[in-house]
């Protein structure tokens, strides 16, 4: 029976249905222990463009994105827009400042209607302490992250904006939705020419002009509010001639670039 602490977390955005089921690090916990994990959760439900938590906050609670999308931004002193990745549902976000206690690294904002799970640190501490399959999935998703930040600065140092926006629009297609052919790919919702931009780090006007030379040799064309790769086989080829190596996971890779 839930305790009457429990049933007011509950009420404040979950249903008695809602379970750390779905969180990657999780998927090899038994279902006692995941209701018992889910139990001792605050829940909370943001709408499309709500900030979850600001870069500074002192917090050191870890969020569970048990249903939605969410956007990790990073804003300058001059008032520049960075977006450092975004996260689907099943992801997690704020462990740097639970395991290190240092201030958040970056806002975090909803992109669609979110339901987030967050528990303290130290529940959190002693999820890993208690869980060896939890533990190991954090030290890989830590080790991507380093790996996909040494990529980032890789490709800014070397890489023109034209190859830089062929890399990102492989890593949108890796989340996109596969079309029939097995070689286009679907990415709904569409990212603004000004969200790409803020990804790898160059001016909307550069990335406008780009993706017109793209839709031009019938690579990619807007439907709707979806983007359209047509040839993703040909994109990853223009990356590896660029790159002169093999287009593969670490440069396609990037859900788990900043966890905040």
């Amino acid at each position: 029976m839930l305790s009457q602490n429990n049933i007011v977390r509950l009420r404040a955005g979950a249903e008695p249905a809602d379970t750390l089921a779905g969180i990657i690090i999780f998927r090899e916990l038994a279902p006692a222990e995941l209701a018992s994990l889910s139990s001792r959760c605050k829940w909370r439900r943001y709408g499309v463009g709500q900030t979850i938590l600001q870069r500074r906050d002192e917090g050191r609670e870890v969020f569970f994105i048990v249903r939605g999308r969410v956007s990790a931004i990073y804003h300058s002193a001059s008032g520049r827009e960075v977006r450092l990745c975004e996260l689907p549902a099943g992801e997690l976000f704020g462990e740097f400042a639970a395991i290190d206690g240092e201030p958040r690294s970056a806002d975090v904002v909803s992109l669609a209607d979110t339901l987030i799970a967050s528990m303290s640190a130290e529940l959190f501490w002693e999820v890993l302490r208690r869980y060896e399959p939890a533990c190991a999935a954090i030290l890989r998703r830590l080790t991507r992250a380093v790996r996909a930040s040494q990529q980032r600065v890789v490709e800014f140092s070397t890489l023109p904006v034209r190859s830089r926006l062929h890399v990102e629009l492989l890593r949108l297609a890796r989340l996109g939705r596969p079309g029939p052919d097995g070689n286009t790919t679907v990415i709904t919702p569409a990212p603004t020419h000004a969200e790409i931009a803020s990804r790898i780090s160059t001016h909307r006007e550069a990335v406008t002009r780009e993706l017109s030379e793209l839709a031009r040799a019938k690579l990619i064309e807007r439907g709707g509010s979806s983007l359209i790769i047509r040839d993703t086989t040909a994109l990853a080829n223009m990356v590896e001639e660029t790159l002169g190596e093999p287009c593969g996971e670490i440069i396609i890779g990037q859900r788990a670039a900043d966890g905040a």
